[in-house]
């Protein structure tokens, strides 16, 4: 079985295809085009590409395609692309405008070049199903709730490989197992005493963090959007709700101009004063620029912002996770989001912290009651497993599931 993982950005496409055959999971092959101005052509070549390795001989050898999807509206887990399921990502335009055009426009793409193969979406919305009540309603009339006004969380597939790979690494292999099911059971396979308390660090071009209970989670840092939490490179973050109607009131701002703004031209980027590369901003701090030092101590100062909430909700912490492109990365921020965490059981072993970079490694001290790791992330390969269960279900349909209200768990796509 050969999975292509099709990533879309508003100028790019990046792949991935998996091989599950005999039982084994291997990447076959990876690769990506920048600037696309024409992403019929760039998935032609992709397709190319594959073909000449030697991977595929004609479309209809994949599977399946899958998609990253990011959200929308009345639909969430891990679904089959239909019309239906684009015309509802389109109704959420308005909230991931960055995000869901191309997705909506390559999988139609793709939908046209091989209607015959499976075209199966993973909702980055899909890991927070289970989250409670309380951590996902705003305080709004109920309408906008039914809506769609509430915190949806997203990097799903990021924390979701997180939640498995820290489990495994910790040597909870019944937590491991139990976030690997999430989305076929909604949590219910039992897991042995006592919890287990993750708190996921993904920290990049855009960021957000996320508490998990047992390879569940139970809270994150995002919001109804993409837009939300820590300052992302561009976009805004978390914003008092009021400065909208008042700057479009004050200044004579149209509503496209503000969403412009808070898109493009605010978060990392606004702060620095033009940098939204944290390699760029790290570099002008280090020149004495103080926007650029601004910007990585209000990153900072967010990211333990939402490290000490989620401590609080789950009681602790046996584990603090650092992944993504910053995460992985830029030992001097994460040095920094630990410091004189102590009280917390939080230490950092200075020399491990500044050797790692990209790899695999537990970073803590050995008296850190926390245990404080980098993980590399691998969304595509979350993805690609999920598309293959789906696949191997009885019946591989479109599943559509509304807005979580539910109590209890209950499976990640149901019909509504």
């Amino acid at each position: 079985m050969k999975i292509l993982v099709a990533n879309l950005g508003s100028t790019s496409l990046k792949w991935r295809l998996f091989d599950f055959s005999d039982g084994q999971e291997r990447m076959l092959h990876k690769g990506g085009f920048e600037r696309v101005a024409d992403y019929r052509q760039a998935i032609a070549d992709c397709l190319a590409q594959l073909k000449d390795a030697g991977h595929i001989q004609r479309d209809g050898d994949l599977a399946a395609v899958g998609f990253k999807t990011i959200m929308a509206r009345g639909v969430n887990g891990c679904v089959r692309l239909e019309e239906s399921v684009v015309k509802a990502m389109e109704a959420f335009n308005g909230i991931a405008p960055a995000h869901n055009p191309p997705y909506i426009t390559g999988i139609r793409l793709f939908a046209q070049r091989m209607p015959a193969v499976p075209l199966v979406g993973l909702f980055e919305t899909a890991f927070y199903q289970w989250v409670p009540p309380a951590a996902v309603r705003y305080a709004v009339p109920e309408a906008w709730y039914e809506l769609g006004v509430r915190r949806w969380g997203f990097h799903g597939a990021s924390h979701k490989f997180i939640a498995e790979r820290s489990a495994e690494l910790l040597g909870r292999e019944d937590v491991a197992e139990r976030a690997r099911r999430l989305y076929l059971d909604g949590g219910a396979t039992p897991v042995r005493q006592p919890d287990l308390r993750v708190i996921s660090c993904h920290l990049g071009g855009s960021s957000s963090i996320t508490g998990i209970r047992n390879g569940v989670a139970i809270g994150s840092s995002m919001g109804l959007s993409p837009q939300s939490g820590l300052p992302q490179n561009n976009r805004v973050g978390d914003l008092d709700s009021f400065v909208l109607p008042f700057l479009m009131r004050t200044k004579g701002l149209t509503l496209d101009e503000a969403e412009r703004l808070l898109c493009k031209e605010s978060g990392l980027k606004a702060l620095s004063g033009g940098f939204n590369d944290i390699r760029d901003i790290q570099t002008e701090a280090a020149r004495g620029n103080t926007r650029a030092q601004l910007a990585v101590e209000i990153l900072v100062h967010q990211a333990r912002h939402w490290i000490g909430s989620l401590f609080l909700q789950l009681n602790g912490a046996d584990a603090l996770v650092f992944t993504a492109g910053i995460g992985e990365n830029h030992p001097p921020i994460r040095r920094a989001v630990c410091d004189n965490l102590s009280e917390l059981g939080i230490l950092l072993e200075p020399e491990k912290n500044n050797a790692t970079r990209g790899t695999e490694a537990t970073i803590s001290a050995p008296g850190s009651r926390v245990k404080v790791m980098v993980i590399p992330t691998n969304e595509e390969l979350v993805v690609a497993r999920e598309v293959k269960r789906f696949l191997e279900k009885p019946q591989a349909a479109s599943a559509v599931a509304r807005p979580v209200k539910r109590k209890k768990p209950a499976p990640a796509s149901i019909k509504s």
